[in-house]
């Protein structure tokens, strides 16, 4: 399916989902927003497709907002403001709930609305320049969707003092509070981030990432009776799967597994 804002490819088991509004700073607007819940569609439906990875063309990974959108909506109705909100939320929601993994190279700023798509994904590998924050309230704007998964990610009190100053903070910082997992050269982030893509692509098997990733998107919600029903019924499940029976036969005969 062809893209204006979002370039889609496959490559070796991975959909590279690449923003394309590098002249706009990859900004978000609801053209782009749309499409890229198409392609991550897309990707969920390709049964080629293990792994997916967010980046983007141009200096910045994404600045957030886009500002001649957000001149437009000013003439919004309570409605369009609330349909317009659904669009992100409904994006955020996608890849945190994707069955597969999707992992974000940022190569550039991640801002407000920007650095969400980073924080909601599983993986995030950055390069040392790249500024990380929530600058909604110094524009008299609320981080209301962000805030549920920010909090999530690096927790309450990290998260509010990102979002209440607006600050924006480095790469290295951003992996200090864990909304940032590695921190790569410039020079050397391609190939390091391939390699950590490479990892789970032959390393783990894709009923386990996809089970996991389940798991883990769900207990949090739960109460702890709850939540431990459902490990134990994943547990149980995983057993008789034949991922599971692979993984074992090679373990018991100390034979390497590529999956």
């Amino acid at each position: 399916m062809p893209f204006t804002t979002v370039l889609y490819e496959v490559k070796n088991r991975v959909a590279y989902l690449t923003l394309n509004r590098p002249d706009k700073r990859n900004a978000l607007n609801p053209q782009l927003i749309s499409e890229l819940k198409q392609a991550l569609q897309e990707a969920q439906r390709d049964i080629q497709v293990k792994l997916i990875v967010l980046k983007a063309n141009g200096s910045v990974f994404s600045a957030g907002a886009d500002l001649e959108h957000l001149q437009h909506m000013r003439q919004f109705s309570e409605e369009e403001h609330i349909q317009d909100s659904r669009l992100l939320k409904e994006l955020y929601e996608q890849i945190y709930f994707h069955e597969k993994v999707v992992v974000a190279w940022v190569q550039g700023h991640a801002i407000a609305g920007g650095c969400g798509l980073a924080a909601v994904c599983d993986f995030c590998f950055s390069v040392p320049e790249a500024k990380f924050g929530f600058t909604e309230v110094r524009i008299g704007f609320v981080p209301a969707l962000v805030s549920i998964f920010i909090t999530r990610k690096v927790g309450e009190a990290r998260a509010r003092a990102l979002l209440l100053s607006g600050e924006l903070i480095s790469a290295e910082q951003a992996q200090h509070i864990g909304l940032v997992h590695e921190v790569i050269p410039a020079t050397q982030f391609t190939q390091v981030a391939l390699q950590r893509v490479e990892n789970l692509l032959y390393q783990a098997s894709t009923f386990s990432l996809q089970q996991t990733k389940q798991l883990l998107s769900h207990i949090q919600d739960m109460s702890m009776s709850e939540a431990l029903e459902m490990a134990m019924l994943a547990n149980a499940h995983a057993r008789s799967h034949p991922d599971c029976q692979r993984g074992i036969d090679a373990f018991l005969h100390k034979q390497p597994i590529r999956w």
